[in-house]
């Protein structure tokens, strides 16, 4: 008996080693059509030689599909490409008007937003919303200023006022996840809200507090406790620039976690942690904290910035696609989108960023602007579609680039492969590299719309797909 199971095993062995990668793909991708979790649902799958561009395998791979967050690989690309490697963005801090012999400011504090993503974040060591405030305010001090006549304001005119990308829907926006840029976004637009669950499952939980503190904002806590093991399914409700968060859905009776919700009006959150510091200090702001937005909505106009005392720097690209990738961080592709519509000199929107990007990728790679239906930068819009594969053709011809070790570095490891996954309703994705067994570089694209049940079992599945490009 074991001799014969010794020769079966040899036999499928030696099979399935006789096959070509290609034949070995088409025997997976064949299955996974068939398995009763796509019924109702739609796939492409595309590979091609990673050196040579060279078709390997594809399967509806010019049908446009949600994409998720494999759409931020073709916003990186797109950004090394405009922006350069070492691209940084410079927010000024300054003032208006003169200052008195005996330190009053007779004019405004301005900080000056140039879109820098990465102001006040906890990932890089010189961009820690603390070390940052304690900069700015130790520079109005070492001015000489000790009170101001005017206000401080957050100069967000930069981004304008459409926040949200088209397409985003109301039970992202107010999540940390669906945080809009702002030529001001600070510390990444989210904060956090602390809960205690009550003591039965249904029961209204407490809202303990915010962290950090947001006490302008009015957040009302609708949210009930749930069962054991049930977890996080809470959900933040609020429109840009309101004063309203509602929270809602339920918080695990066993759960112990904050919840990240998105800021509405980050420039002014930053106005008023500088107002807070200088208070603290003793100086007076006697008009408060405001931001060029509200400014403008209250018909008040004010002078432009004349004086800078101090410039932050932000981490160059490089280092902010590592996270963008990494951590999926929708804010970051929206600044990215807008950043290149400015680079390129065009009106600073996500509309004229998409336009760029498709029109760079026609240029470039000879791929149609219509392979590229998008309206953003994320992923995070349901309506975005794109073909697996002219995802496949960019991630291809971006191997020869200067730049691409710091693009590959900033991939997750997924399944032990070097792809960025992407998940957004009923919709997975992955795409990335991988070096067959016999040495063949390989890079591909695989998208699934629509599935049924488990998404984890789903995963597993393309997983098993994706596990013949290392054979």
């Amino acid at each position: 008996m074991k001799y014969i199971l010794a020769v079966f095993f040899l036999i499928t062995s030696s099979s399935i080693s006789s096959q070509t990668l290609k034949q070995r793909i088409e025997n997976a991708y064949d299955g996974f059509e068939m398995d009763s979790q796509m019924k109702y649902g739609i796939s492409s799958f595309t590979v091609l030689n990673a050196l040579t561009g060279e078709l390997v395998f594809a399967k509806n791979e010019n049908i446009g599909l949600a994409s998720a967050s494999t759409l931020k690989t073709v916003t990186a690309a797109t950004a090394y490409h405009v922006l350069g490697e070492d691209y940084r963005w410079e927010t000024s801090i300054g003032y208006n008007g003169t200052i008195s012999p005996n330190g009053i400011l007779n004019g405004d504090l301005i900080i000056a937003g140039a879109g820098d993503p990465s102001l006040g974040s906890d990932r890089y060591d010189l961009t820690k919303s603390e070390l940052i405030l304690n900069k700015w305010v130790d520079a109005v001090i070492r001015s000489g200023i000790k009170n101001i006549t005017g206000a401080i304001i957050a100069d967000d005119r930069l981004f304008g006022t459409q926040t949200m990308p088209g397409g985003w829907t109301w039970q992202d926006m107010g999540n940390y996840y669906g945080a809009g840029p702002s030529s001001l976004t600070w510390r990444e637009n989210q904060f956090d809200l602390i809960f205690k669950p009550g003591a039965r499952v249904g029961e209204a939980t407490e809202l303990l507090g915010t962290k950090p503190k947001m006490g302008y904002l009015n957040i009302v806590n609708e949210v009930k406790t749930g069962a054991a093991g049930t977890g996080d399914n809470v959900y933040a409700y609020s429109a840009p620039y309101s004063s309203v968060i509602y929270v809602r859905g339920t918080y695990g009776i066993d759960l112990k976690k904050e919840i990240a919700a998105s800021v509405p009006d980050p420039a002014f959150d930053l106005a008023i942690n500088i107002f807070n510091k200088l208070s603290d200090l003793g100086v007076k702001v006697e008009k408060g904290a405001t931001t060029a937005r509200l400014q403008s909505l209250n018909n008040q106009n004010f002078a432009p910035l004349a004086k800078i005392i101090d410039t932050h720097s932000s981490p160059n690209l490089d280092k902010i696609i590592y996270w963008f990738n990494q951590k999926s961080i929708n804010l970051y592709g929206e600044h990215l989108l807008k950043t290149i519509a400015q680079k390129e000199g065009k009106e600073i929107s996500t509309p004229a960023g998409v336009k760029i990007l498709k029109r760079f990728w026609l240029d470039k790679a000879g791929i149609d602007g219509d392979a590229l239906n998008i309206y953003d930068g994320s992923g995070l819009s349901p309506s975005n579609r794109i073909s697996t594969m002219a995802m496949a053709q960019i991630l291809q011809t971006i191997k020869k680039e200067s730049w691409f070790p710091g693009f590959y570095e900033s991939l997750p490891l997924y399944n032990n492969m070097k792809m960025k996954s992407g998940s957004i309703s009923d919709v997975i994705a992955y795409t990335g590299y991988q070096t067959s067994a016999d040495g063949t570089p390989l890079v591909f694209s695989f998208i699934i719309n629509n599935y049924s049940g488990s998404s984890s079992a789903a995963r597993q599945k393309m997983f098993t797909v994706l596990n013949t490009l290392k054979q």
